[in-house]
């Protein structure tokens, strides 16, 4: 089997600071995961800024600067720069890092859900800070917009930037959104799938639909390279998966706060640490950054703005 490209997504736009003591918020404290879940072996490093007084999510390109400096100054990991952002962030702030930096790598999400956090509420009753428990009940009502028209920009300045899409695919008609894209030649082969399983409002985390997912590309799409994550208590069950099936594997405290049962990981490179300890038992090697960007056909770390 070939290597297996493990990303590290380590603040994303989800938890609050709330719900765990381990969630980086600062810039430095971003970093710090980052290079330890590369050290751990991550080749990937997926990056959300903060603000870091309030631990809220921001698309401040000035905090996506600083954080995304110091992870080349101190290895070479594949950057991975959100274009989700944090929920409610207009399209413009949403790409405006993506514009400012020109990243190998950039998520791009392949279509519209009910995003939920909502339901975080029943679990989570008091915050630090005032703005998490509007920012999850909100969600209620929230729609998390990737229209056709935001898709086929998004693409453009990708395309600009020579930043390779990863298609955050939550649902199976993001497949059928991916396709189009693809034959009115916005976007263009070998694509690269992240589908992201578990979130309330898109498609459930299980064996099933992951294998649904995988025939529903391969025959909209054909040859694509792919990854899997999956929300709290799947995350692990649907990488180990992944890795079983020949994909790639998606884990981080964006993703879980947890590293068993009960028991909150201290860190995203606990984390890495166990889906590469997961995958040997497998028989199956990380890959290396330079491997990464290879497979990935990605432009290189000089070609990048920061």
């Amino acid at each position: 089997m070939e290597k297996v490209i493990i990303t590290a997504a380590v603040t994303g736009g989800i938890h609050t600071p709330s719900m765990s003591p381990h969630l980086p918020i600062t810039p430095q404290q971003i970093v710090d995961d980052a290079v330890g879940a590369w050290q751990a072996g991550a080749a990937i490093v997926h990056i959300h800024a903060r603000d870091p007084e309030t631990g809220k999510p921001s698309s401040d390109p000035a905090l996506f600067g600083e954080i995304v400096s110091q992870i080349k100054t101190r290895s070479d990991l594949v950057v991975c720069i959100t274009t989700g952002g944090g929920l409610g962030q207009t399209t413009e702030e949403r790409v405006a890092a993506v514009k400012t930096y020109s990243p190998e790598l950039a998520s791009l999400n392949a279509g519209s859900l009910n995003f939920a956090l909502f339901h975080a509420l029943d679990s989570y009753k008091t915050f630090q800070h005032d703005w998490e428990n509007a920012y999850l009940k909100m969600t209620e009502d929230y729609i998390f917009p990737n229209t056709f028209k935001t898709l086929r920009e998004f693409s453009q300045y990708f395309s600009e930037e020579d930043t390779k899409p990863e298609f955050e695919v939550y649902d199976v008609g993001m497949i059928n959104n991916l396709a189009f894209l693809i034959d009115k030649g916005q976007v263009k082969k070998p694509v690269y799938i992240q589908f992201v399983m578990g979130i309330l409002g898109g498609i459930q985390a299980t064996l099933n639909n992951l294998q649904f997912l995988y025939n529903t590309a391969k025959e909209a799409i054909g040859d694509f390279q792919w990854s899997v994550c999956a929300a709290g208590k799947h995350q692990f069950k649907m990488c180990t998966a992944a890795l079983l099936m020949g994909g790639n594997a998606r884990v981080g405290l964006e993703d879980n706060l947890f590293l068993d049962k009960g028991v909150k990981a201290k860190s995203s490179a606990e984390q890495v640490e166990k889906i590469v300890r997961i995958a040997r038992e497998l028989g199956i090697e990380p890959a290396v950054p330079a491997e990464a960007r290879q497979r990935l056909h990605l432009k290189g770390l000089d070609k990048v703005r920061f």
